[in-house]
């Protein structure tokens, strides 16, 4: 092969952007560049990756055709741009190396705009190894390569080498520093490249701080805690898991009993997709979700258990989904090797409401009361990450909660836009940082309802800006006075700030993501948001463009008697539409429904509503939810948000029939009246039909009315696009029905694919419009 420079061959210089670094990318184009006859070089620049590249113009051609295509699975090319380079010295070309081809020392100070890979799952060859006894990495918890592990969760800084991540205690071993210097080695670069000898270590504690175990014999006897039913404090990729037996009920009562967490289902990680298979069904679109490099809790429908060691009836109670993953690191998957069971319960390491738990001596005080034992490492997290968790409706992915596996990848723009930072809302918080075409959208905080999440929430907003070093020109917020996160943004003073309507946020998100300027039709359905008017808006119908909104509609407006209660009893919710129905003989009326609830708490509630005493006034869509749920006898209090929408929509019948709503033009606005629906839902109930088959009529007619409802929209605005948000449409029935009406009535329907349609959401949304508002206050400066 004539690997010399001449007169006829092309030139060019190539540059690659998107998760290039720190991928094994640089190896990849080298080997391309030898298998296509191609000499030159390959390193990493301020921006991504650049190749000079020199050959017959045939084979240089089929080069940079083939990069983006075969590329390593970890990297994401996003750009790759060509230019000829007839001018460059020749001297350019000449070899670092026999055969050629180089890889050279990076070239300038790393700059932000580099991307960073998330953390994700341990790859088919270091498995190899580690299940290999005669390989130096023989069950080596941490063992990892350019291609799987830590990425996000361990970075301190960029640029991103070892000394800036929390393997900079490590220092590698001979034989890890010449796999690390290969550039033929798939542990070329790899920052967290380590072994039995250098690096990391895994320890057993009990309770009481006492050493029980080390090294391999430490998960050895977790194993043989966890078959005999043990709580144990697992540190993973980004924070604790609490493990236990999934098919030990009195484990899982103590975990729950402990964690006080009374209802909500907890995910289960099984040992590999055969055992999740036998439990759950899995089309191809969940299979490859459940089994991919970012590991996902997939929301999955169960199967019979009918000849299987059942799973502990606490483990999902009453769900007919279960939140299923397999194993992401090697410590995962050594807890599964030759264990006894084939089904872990993997919850988020903390006390409910708190942040998942990162730090060895943070386990120890606060999981003490919840952990029998804890399954520790040294390795620093320096990011806390949850679990991500999807469901597929539709056929594609939905995101429930981005968080690990998916983040830091920033969702691509049609436009460059000022940087803004947009700060979420309360509950499912997220912040979002724009910088050119891109917004980085955090990962999963949490609901921010107390000090320590709101402490992960700074730690994050510090952390991003330092990744990215940008700083922004807006901070976006929520218009709620009482979230912590529009207090905090409210506290800043050094930058100008943006009130966003929670709403506007909603389908602002949806904009951003399809790459939409607007205008559109909005549908945002939630469970409560601060509104223009300081009432709770929730059941809303919007004139959406980047900067603005217009309200054009609106659900029906009920009270919700005791404000914040309504919430947590949803019984309240069903007895506010009665009232609605009926005024103050709605109980006489509805005795046979309304005895079921506290009568004194009852009596006072009637009283409050008659008076229009502490009962905030909502046009919620949830709340409506939460009043089928409490009526219909599925649901009349509740131990997580959420939680009777989601077992309304479980127990759904097959049914043909559907209770009529109302849509009627009142003060220039179209109001979708649900009470007709609420009254046939209370005379259903009366006369005692199945829950299920309640369920399904109530479904059907929300789907019709919202479709009638769009379409009055249509008809006045000429507007065919429509953007769907709000933590309702998680509702796949909701989301698939109303998704096939307007598009009946053709009309182009827009919804999530890249973030979550609830609260997650809003901090996207906010730094949409905030940027658009700063480009508008620029343009009307002028």
């Amino acid at each position: 092969m004539d690997w010399g420079i001449s007169e006829n061959h092309r030139r060019v210089l190539i540059k690659v952007q998107g998760i290039v670094q720190g991928v094994g990318f640089r190896p990849y184009i080298y080997r391309l560049a030898r298998a296509h006859g191609i000499c030159g070089w390959v390193r990493n620049d301020s921006t991504g990756v650049e190749v000079l590249a020199s050959g017959l113009p045939a084979s240089v051609e089929r080069f940079i055709e083939q990069i983006p295509r075969s590329a390593p699975s970890l990297a994401r090319v996003v750009h790759c741009r060509t230019e000829d380079a007839p001018s460059v010295a020749k001297g350019a070309f000449e070899s670092h190396s026999p055969e050629g081809f180089s890889i050279l020392p990076s070239h300038g100070a790393m700059l932000r705009s580099t991307l960073i890979s998330p953390d994700v799952c341990t790859c088919g060859a270091c498995l190899g190894e580690l299940f290999h006894s005669g390989d130096r990495r023989f069950r080596y918890p941490f063992i990892n390569c350019t291609h799987c592990g830590p990425r996000y969760t361990i970075i301190r800084d960029i640029p991103y080498d070892r000394a800036k991540t929390t393997m900079a205690p490590f220092s590698m071993c001979d034989a890890c520093r010449r796999e690390y210097e290969d550039p033929l080695h798939r542990r070329f670069h790899a920052q967290p490249n380590a072994c039995w000898e250098c690096g990391p270590r895994v320890w057993l504690e009990g309770r009481g701080g006492n050493r029980q175990g080390a090294g391999d014999a430490a998960v050895r006897q977790a194993v043989d805690l966890l078959a005999r039913g043990a709580i144990v404090a697992v540190k993973g990729l980004g924070g604790f898991h609490l493990a236990v037996s999934a098919a030990s009920e009195e484990g899982v009562q103590r975990l729950r009993s402990r964690k006080t967490r009374e209802e909500k289902p907890f995910a289960v990680m099984f040992s590999d997709l055969e055992a999740l298979g036998r439990r759950c069904h899995l089309n191809q679109v969940e299979k490859e979700l459940v089994s991919g490099a970012a590991r996902p809790i997939v929301l999955l429908d169960r199967k019979p258990e009918e000849g299987l060691l059942p799973l502990a009836s606490s483990v999902a109670p009453g769900n007919r989904c279960l939140g299923a993953f397999l194993p992401c690191t090697p410590l995962h998957f050594l807890l599964f090797h030759e264990a006894p069971y084939d089904a872990l319960v993997m919850t988020s390491g903390n006390q409910s409401d708190e942040p998942i738990v990162t730090e060895n001596e943070e386990a120890r005080r606060g999981l003490h009361a919840i952990a029998d034992h804890f399954l520790l490492h040294d390795r620093g997290i320096h990011m806390r990450c949850d679990d991500s968790v999807v469901r597929v409706q539709g056929g594609k992915c939905r995101p429930v909660r981005r968080a690990r596996g998916y983040v830091p990848v920033p969702l691509f723009l049609q436009e460059e836009l000022e940087p803004v930072l947009g700060v979420g809302a309360q509950l499912k918080n997220t912040i979002c940082l724009t910088r050119g075409r891109e917004a980085f959208v955090s990962q999963h905080v949490g609901d921010l309802e107390n000090m320590e999440t709101l402490h992960a929430f700074e730690h994050t907003i510090v952390h991003l800006k330092r990744l990215l070093e940008v700083e922004p020109l807006c901070i976006a917020h929520d218009l709620h006075p009482d979230y912590l996160s529009t207090q905090w943004a409210l506290e800043q003073k050094d930058l100008p700030l943006l009130g966003v309507q929670h709403h506007h946020a909603h389908i602002a998100s949806v904009l951003a993501e399809c790459g939409h300027r607007g205008p559109v039709l909005g549908v945002a359905l939630d469970g409560t948001g601060y509104g223009n008017d300081n009432t709770l808006w929730g059941g809303e119908l919007l004139r959406v463009e980047a900067h603005g909104f217009e309200r054009l509609g609106h659900f029906r407006q009920v009270l919700m008697p005791g404000g914040e209660m309504a919430v947590k009893e949803p019984w309240r919710m069903a007895l506010s539409y009665l009232f609605a129905l009926e005024n103050i003989h709605a109980e006489k009326i509805f005795k046979g429904l309304t005895c079921r609830w506290p009568e004194k708490t009852r009596s006072v509630l009637l009283q409050m509503l008659h008076k229009n005493i502490h009962c905030p006034v909502t046009s919620s869509c949830g709340r409506l939810f939460d009043a089928v749920a409490a009526l219909a006898g599925v649901r009349e209090r509740v131990t997580f948000e959420g939680q009777a929408a989601v077992e309304l929509e479980q127990v759904m019948e097959e049914d043909g029939g559907l209770y009529r709503g109302e849509v009627y033009e009142e003060n220039s606005l179209w109001i979708l009246d649900p009470l007709q629906m609420v009254r046939g839902v209370a005379q259903d109930a009366l006369e005692a039909v199945a829950p299920g088959i309640i369920s399904a009529r109530f479904h059907r007619g929300l789907v019709q009315a919202l479709s009638q409802w769009v379409g009055q929209a249509f008809k006045d605005t000429g507007i065919a696009t429509v953007a769907l948000s709000g933590g309702v449409f998680q509702n796949r029935v909701i989301l698939g029905e109303l998704t096939t009406e307007l598009t009946r009535q053709n009309m182009e329907v827009l919804c999530h694919e890249e973030v979550p349609p609830n609260d997650a959401c809003i901090s996207l949304g906010q730094a949409f419009v905030g940027a658009h508002w700063l480009r508008s206050s620029k343009c009307s400066r002028r």
